[in-house]
């Protein structure tokens, strides 16, 4: 029996599952379509295309989309704790205007973006608020939805912020 459990010990560290998948960067996506990607896909959508700009950087990174089509800030306040597991570590809140589009309030929405902020600041998870306003030449034929473009531009954007933080931690950590 001891021999086996080493055995397994031993193929469970060759594949990776012990302490590697701790120093990954867990990255949560809260938003309504443009988070899903309507219009573009999923895999063009500016959730993917930051898992994939970070691993081009060489950092471990697992950015999870938790878009949800018409979605209002209401909503993802309400479900922010489910759709963020504990072990994340950075949150990219995308807002959206559906809030407006459907009745709501720009002081709802506020106080919604506020108190999701506040709630994953409480637990030590890194808020990034990605609302932008965007121009009409930025979206698709429907003036709702971004194009594949600003999806790629957001992903860029997202990934210098994200692997700036990490420079800062880094050093921080030498001090």
């Amino acid at each position: 029996m001891c021999i086996m459990r080493r055995f397994a010990i031993v193929v469970l560290l060759i594949l990776g599952v012990g302490s590697g998948h701790a120093n990954s960067l867990n990255i949560v996506v809260v938003g309504a379509s443009n988070t899903a990607g309507w219009g573009v896909g999923a895999a063009n959508a500016f959730p993917a295309r930051l898992q994939t700009i970070l691993k081009e950087r060489g950092i471990d990174a697992k950015v999870t989309s938790a878009g949800v089509i018409g979605d209002t800030t209401a909503g993802m306040l309400r479900r922010i704790d489910s759709a963020v597991p504990n072990n994340t570590n950075i949150v990219i809140l995308q807002p959206g205007t559906n809030d407006l589009r459907f009745f709501g309030s720009k002081q709802q929405r506020a106080a919604n973006i506020a108190a999701m902020i506040d709630r994953l600041r409480r637990r030590h998870i890194r808020v990034i608020v990605l609302d932008p306003v965007i121009t009409r030449d930025f979206l698709q034929w429907d003036g709702i939805h971004y194009t594949a473009a600003t999806h790629s531009k957001f992903a860029m954007t997202l990934a210098a912020q994200i692997t700036g933080g990490q420079k800062r931690e880094a050093n921080q950590k030498r001090l």
